[in-house]
């Protein structure tokens, strides 16, 4: 009969719960506890530990079934002794890793002003933990016996092994072809008409612009209905001119907010012409400032980010974006990074194709702007760091992603001696990358002129997450700590990966300069990049107080 079939490994999930196995979980369910980037709530905990206590699981399987084939023996069940020693060490050393755990967690949320976990946290993280896992270990199973059964089938015509081998191989094959097929299409279709519906929602507390310069307002080419949710708040909201002017002391235009929704055009180039050609309806190319901005995936502007550069230009600006898709950014991130790449790229190079025709003296200040995904689409009309100075009259990418091009590459060919979270590139002639006010006067070396800035936090998951972590240790954990980043912070293979995933979802749910948050330096950075004049600190000061709220 099929000897592969009888291995250790195959024997132990028939048996019930592997003693190999169950050491692997314990030592995985323990690094799963230890420190990462952001305070972790019960729920998030109890996912990241489930399916890491599935790794180890699945590696103390595999360590036992490899020293049985090395011993040439089958390795059996565990003495009593054993198994009672190992409940002992297990409920005693999970005790003293949860006392440890509730320590760093207090240290990071004291750091970044986030309230304690309560004591109800820790039964709920065991419960979700134990789900979690459960569930991963059935379908493992499930899979595992799937193998069996079709190896049990070929080995009618082939031999032992080689039929073994084949049905993990054609289970394999047909799983991630029903993931990366059929499964996959069902899900798109769920959650593309979910958010669509959620896209044709407004808030309760915007409503169609009555001021020209708005899109969906009076004489405007698009409609208000096809701006969609996010390009309807935007539209609706940010400073006023009465607004500006008891800012400044100073009479200011009304700014000019241009937007484009998903269902305005038939193709993102298209989209791209039509948001211009809005733009020039509204006179943008006239304002002093004009500023292209790619949106998240859902179409999101930072408020923060827009209403800051109109308080900095009393008002004398357009901004102009489009929406290309209506997914979250974590979702359009990982299936539809393609759109927001060409939509970042056809909309700057539309609006710079009729800049570009204006009289030098008569040009307003171009400048481009993204977060996180806006971030990366908004890269993707430049080759680096030199072709946005040259195109341009400077930039503001807030949180970028792990998977940024243009960063990537500045980041990677930094100055020796910066560290990657904070790196320096070309001693800083261009760029700067900040993560909080004091840093755009660092280096201390000339900054000319257009100028790019970078907003990122050592804590932000957005920025650091990428697939290398799963067996790559990154620069930035093996460097100093970033602020605030714990010290205890490591790097464990495939653990770091799944903490950091898990972080992602949690990102913006910490304060301003934390994570994923951005809104007080935003002021600052922009500040540093229009550079206007007869501003001065005490006004940047005063914006910052209103970006988080303040005022």
């Amino acid at each position: 009969m099929n000897d592969v079939a009888t291995s250790p490994a195959s024997e132990a999930s028939r048996r019930g719960f592997s003693f190999g196995g169950a050491v692997g979980v314990l030592v995985l369910t323990w690094l799963s506890l230890t420190p990462s980037l952001l305070p972790r709530g019960p729920l998030f905990q109890g996912v990241v530990t489930g399916a890491v206590a599935v790794v180890g699981y699945g590696l103390g399987v595999a360590v036992t079934a490899g020293l049985g084939w090395m011993l040439h023996r089958r390795i059996g069940s565990a003495p009593k002794v054993l198994r009672w020693g190992l409940a002992a060490v297990a409920f005693v050393g999970t005790l003293g890793v949860l006392v440890w755990y509730s320590g760093w967690q207090s240290e990071l949320r004291a750091l970044m002003g986030v309230d304690d976990l309560p004591w109800h946290a820790y039964p709920i993280m065991v419960v979700v933990a134990v789900v979690v896992f459960a569930i991963l270990l059935a379908a493992v199973r499930v899979c595992a016996a799937a193998a069996r059964w079709v190896g049990r089938q070929l080995g009618r015509v082939l031999p032992a092994r080689v039929s073994a081998v084949l049905g993990a191989v054609v289970v394999a094959v047909v799983f991630v072809a029903a993931v990366n097929g059929v499964a996959a299409e069902v899900a798109m279709s769920v959650l593309n008409q979910s958010f669509k519906a959620v896209n044709e929602q407004s808030p309760e507390d915007t409503a169609a612009p009555t001021l020209a310069q708005r899109s969906g307002g009076p004489g405007s080419l698009v409609s208000w209905d096809s701006l969609g949710r996010q390009g309807r708040i935007f539209v609706s909201n940010g400073p006023t001119a009465a607004d500006l002017t008891v800012f400044s002391g100073k009479p200011a235009p009304e700014p000019i907010r241009v937007y484009t929704g998903l269902d305005s055009a038939e193709n993102v180039r298209a989209e791209a012409d039509l948001a211009v050609a809005e733009l020039r309806r509204a006179g943008g190319f006239d304002r002093a400032v004009l500023g292209v901005a790619t949106t998240t995936g859902t179409g999101w502007i930072n408020e923060s980010t827009a209403s800051a550069l109109e308080y900095l230009v009393n008002g004398d600006s357009a901004l102009v974006s489009m929406q290309y898709s209506f997914l979250p950014s974590a979702l359009s991130f990982l299936v539809d990074q393609e759109r927001a790449r060409q939509a970042g790229q056809a909309l700057f190079e539309a609006v710079h194709a009729v800049w570009d025709t204006l009289p030098v003296e008569q040009r307003p200040k171009l400048v481009v702007f993204g977060e996180s995904l806006g971030s990366f689409g908004g890269e993707a009309a430049f080759a680096s760091v030199q072709d946005i100075a040259a195109r341009t009259d400077g930039a503001l990418f807030v949180g970028p992603t792990g998977l940024n091009s243009v960063w990537g590459d500045a980041t990677a060919r930094r100055d020796p001696g910066s560290p990657q979270t904070l790196p320096i590139y070309r001693d800083g002639q261009n760029v700067r990358f900040v993560a909080d006010a004091d840093d755009l006067a660092r280096p201390a070396a000339a900054w000319p002129s257009p100028r790019v800035v970078y907003l990122q936090h050592a804590s932000d998951p957005i920025t650091w997450w990428s697939p290398q972590l799963l067996f790559q240790k990154p620069d930035w954990l093996d460097e100093e700590r970033g602020s605030d980043v714990l010290p205890s912070t490591r790097w464990i293979p495939i653990v770091t990966f799944l903490q950091v995933s898990a972080d992602m979802a949690v990102s913006t749910d910490v304060p301003d300069g934390h994570g994923h948050t951005f809104h007080g330096v935003i002021a600052d950075a922009w500040a540093a990049i229009l550079a206007p004049p007869d501003w001065t600190p005490v006004e940047t000061e005063r914006l910052r107080r209103i970006l988080v709220g303040e005022n």
